[in-house]
């Protein structure tokens, strides 16, 4: 008999069984939703170069809130004070002989003697040039001098004066000076040398420790007394006068324009030997009063000068009292310097006593002291 067959059967799974594989299953699925929503973006982080394990993680659990500061008030800035106009400080009474002064400003305070030095110093060497003249004052100024020459019986170009030239000599001086109430002293010496046929002038103010000004003047003795051919002036630096005589004119370094050239003209050292020998060479004939016009040449323009014959005085100088004749220059403006001159017959009509008032009351007085061989 054939084997009978048997019912097929299914297994039936027991209840334990059956709550594992649920659980599986579903940890699966779960597992593949997790890698479908947190792979795509993990991949992307990995190719542009992020660290994932850095991503910040945020909480959406929380509101944010925006704050915004308001920037303190800051005051304004004070405005800045006008800066004070540059005041240029009075220059002091000549340590320059004879040289044409600027206006001074007043001051109500009384500096330091030291300050007062430095001062008198710097401003002699930033005195500002004075303005050339125009074409206009050239005329007046040769007007001026022919006027002074017909109304004092000089002739214009003085050819009719006898000259009597000093001999070489060297002087020394004290020079004092008054600068805003305060007394200085310093050193000055006036070196003269001539041939017969040239001269060489030089004229010094030693300021010790702070330097010196230095005048020169060189040149011939012609028909006209002394003939300058080149005057300088330096301080802190150097600027001259050239006298070209074939052309008429003045030409300065300083670029300033030319100033015509008068007969007898003289610049602002060698009038001073210039007044000497006119002097001395006819002293009966300088009276009291007589006037004497030249045409005065600085480091930077020309200017007409006139000086008044005064009387004979006897001196007490640092050297000793000296016979001698006072000139005298006043002063052209309000603003300007006056000076005055004393010639000592003695010693050829040499200067031993130059006196230089400044508008503001300022002095310079330089005094002979010795007389030297050059």
């Amino acid at each position: 008999m054939p084997p009978q067959l048997q019912p097929h059967t299914r297994a039936t799974a027991t209840p334990g069984k059956s709550v594992r594989s649920l659980a599986l299953v579903t940890a699966l699925v779960l597992l593949a939703h997790w890698g479908l929503l947190h792979g795509l973006p993990l991949a992307v982080a990995s190719f542009q170069g992020r660290n994932p394990a850095m991503t910040p993680v945020i909480d959406r659990s929380f509101t944010t809130r925006t704050i915004l500061l308001e920037a303190p008030v800051m005051p304004a800035p004070a405005p800045a004070p006008a800066p004070a106009p540059a005041v240029r400080p009075p220059r002091p009474a000549a340590v320059q002989p004879l040289l044409s002064s600027t206006p001074d400003f007043e001051s109500n305070t009384t500096p330091a003697p030291t300050e007062t030095a430095q001062a008198a110093t710097n401003s002699i060497a930033e005195v500002p040039p004075p303005t050339p003249p125009s074409n206009d004052q050239d005329v007046q100024l040769a007007a001026a001098s022919t006027a002074n020459a017909v109304a004092t019986g000089l002739p214009e170009a003085q050819e009719l004066q006898n000259y009597a030239f000093p001999g070489s000599v060297r002087l020394k001086y004290d020079v004092k000076i008054e600068y805003r109430g305060i007394p200085l002293t310093y050193s000055g010496e006036l070196l003269w040398l001539q041939d017969g046929k040239t001269y060489d002038a030089r004229m010094e103010i030693s300021l010790g420790l702070l330097g010196s000004v230095v005048q020169t003047s060189k040149g011939q003795l012609g028909v006209h007394g002394l003939e300058p051919i080149r005057f300088s002036d330096k301080r802190r630096s150097e600027v001259a006068a050239h006298f070209e005589r074939s052309r008429g004119i003045v030409v300065f370094s300083a670029n300033t324009p030319d100033a015509p050239l008068l007969p007898g003209a003289q610049d602002q050292l060698s009038v001073l030997i210039q007044l000497a020998s006119m002097v001395g060479g006819a002293p009966n004939r300088f009276v009291e009063g007589m006037q004497i016009p030249m045409q005065s040449v600085g480091p930077r323009s020309s200017e007409s000068w006139t000086f008044t014959v005064g009387g004979r005085e006897t001196l007490t100088l640092p050297g000793g009292p000296v016979q001698s004749l006072k000139l005298s220059r006043p002063a052209a403006n309000e603003y300007a310097q006056r000076a005055e001159i004393w010639l000592a017959p003695d010693m050829g009509y040499m200067p031993v006593r130059i006196r230089l008032t400044e508008a503001n009351g300022d002095i310079a007085d330089q005094q002979w002291v010795s007389t030297q061989k050059p």
